[in-house]
């Protein structure tokens, strides 16, 4: 699905207006020319100069090639074994936000690359060795190297 830029510009774009607002209510520090709303200020100008460009273009183009539409959904969306992936990657994804505390991250992780791999037609025995390499793989790197507190779950007993 292809949405027209001035739609996908309009989001940052409030997005940056609400964040400008909140950071007025940021407290003023005494005696200094910038507080604690100087940066996500900065951020949220920055963004909205994005949205904004985005959306210029998007209203731009519309003018400019005619009457095309604010949303496309080219023929491969409507075939059935994209929609399934894309059903199984939501999916995937909702499983991860609901099983991770209470599995864990190794075997949530490793169910969530086992079943996109599914859906991209990966051997069975490939993608289950595959999804546990790099499951842990990934676990290491954010868990020992870079110290991120991820859920261990069910394997609480057997941490490292």
């Amino acid at each position: 699905m292809k949405f027209n830029d001035a739609l996908w510009g309009a989001a940052p774009l409030l997005l940056a207006g609400v964040i400008l607002v909140q950071v007025q209510s940021f407290p003023r520090i005494p005696g200094q020319n910038v507080g604690p709303g100087i940066v996500p200020g900065s951020i949220a100008a920055g963004l909205g100069l994005c949205g904004g460009v985005l959306v210029w273009r998007g209203v731009h183009a519309r003018l400019r090639e005619g009457a095309a539409p604010w949303v496309y959904v080219p023929d491969w969306m409507r075939s059935w074994p994209h929609a399934v992936a894309f059903c199984v990657l939501a999916a995937a994804n909702l499983f991860y936000l609901l099983a991770a505390d209470r599995l864990g991250f190794i075997l949530t992780g490793s169910i969530y690359l086992a079943a996109i791999m599914a859906v991209l037609r990966v051997h069975v025995v490939r993608a289950a060795v595959i999804a546990i390499a790099m499951t842990l793989i990934i676990h290491y790197a954010f868990y020992k190297l870079l110290r991120v507190p991820l859920p261990w779950g069910v394997l609480q007993s057997v941490a490292w």
